[in-house]
């Protein structure tokens, strides 16, 4: 497969040949979400289960819809209304699903590990939808396919700063593997105690002031506090983090003029990013949320269907919706 496996468990080790392909793909299959009939019949008589034990809403619901659009079953399962709720292991919930024959199990975990477990004692297609403080690879394909839109220029020539809470973030980290495999230029900034200096190690540039973090960069992407991973208080108060790192107008003009501005949500108005940055002209952050949708049914298409090397977006939307879907390699 394009991926080289038969899961995404993390975007650390993933070529920039495969983020490549998928990210084609991805592009070709933003015009389905436009039509009239949103359905393509690629992934006919495949069943994906949304295995979330953590809360979701962009995540769970962009994975339902791009199952469904390629005409796969789709079924959706929360912790809460899960066997798990009763006592059940995580890892018995898991074979059991498993038992049922899906094809793929798109799985949430605050566990960091969690999907490269649950890949080690199943036999179908496991993505990691964000397991704890690790990664969350959908979310930064489908960043970079924002950025990519956007910024015509090559990924060596990019400056992208992200800024927040760095150390629990998988959205974070899950980007700078992305953006640095692709050759792009990775500005990491928040408090000290929520940048470590490992970070450096991963090709980073560190800054503990925003303001210097986002002068002339291209792209600018805030993070979440993640309160629920933090088991002590990393800075004194919200108002006073807010004060030094929350993205308002007068830090947004020290970046390039056409600078575009990313958040993978949910947002926190008024903490790490102002609404009238949110939902001014820079932002980028509904177009990351429609771009889930086409990532996502890339994804599931590359996984689920064996020796779909390469297919290229083109091939796979047919006009018929009663076509197979084409296949190609790429050399």
């Amino acid at each position: 497969m394009a991926l080289g496996n038969r899961h995404l468990l993390g975007l650390e080790g993933v070529s920039a040949q495969d983020i490549t392909v998928l990210l084609d793909t991805a592009e070709s299959l933003v015009e389905v979400s436009r039509r009239e009939v949103k359905k393509l019949p690629a992934l006919r008589g495949k069943t994906v289960v949304n295995f979330f034990v953590e809360n979701s809403t962009r995540t769970r619901t962009s994975f339902e819809i791009a199952a469904k659009r390629l005409s796969a079953d789709a079924i959706s399962i929360s912790s809460a209304a899960s066997s798990m709720a009763k006592g059940e292991t995580f890892e018995d919930t898991a074979r059991n699903l498993a038992a049922m024959s899906p094809d793929c199990i798109v799985v949430r975990h605050p566990a960091s590990g969690a999907a490269r477990f649950l890949a080690s004692v199943v036999d179908c297609s496991i993505i990691n939808a964000g397991d704890g403080s690790h990664e969350h690879p959908t979310q930064a394909l489908l960043d970079l396919l924002t950025i990519r839109q956007r910024k015509k220029c090559a990924w060596k020539d990019l400056v992208v700063a992200i800024v927040g809470d760095i150390v629990h973030s998988r959205v974070a980290r899950s980007n700078l593997f992305g953006l640095r495999t692709l050759g792009a230029n990775v500005r990491l900034a928040g408090p000290p105690t929520l940048l470590p200096e490992q970070f450096r190690q991963f090709g980073a540039e560190l800054y503990y002031d925003i303001g210097s973090a986002v002068e002339g960069a291209d792209v600018i992407m805030m993070l979440r506090i993640q309160h629920e991973r933090m088991a002590s208080n990393f800075f004194p108060t919200l108002n006073e983090y807010a004060r030094y790192f929350c993205l308002n107008a007068e830090k947004v003009a020290r970046a390039k003029p056409d600078v575009i501005i990313l958040h993978p949500g949910p947002i926190n108005r008024g903490i790490e990013i102002s609404s009238e940055v949110a939902d001014g002209p820079y932002s980028v952050i509904m177009s990351q949320v429609a771009n889930g949708v086409a990532l996502r049914m890339a994804l599931l298409y590359q996984l689920i269907i064996p020796g779909a090397d390469g297919i290229r977006g083109s091939e796979l939307i047919e006009p018929a919706v009663t076509a197979a879907p084409a296949r190609a390699k790429v050399a």
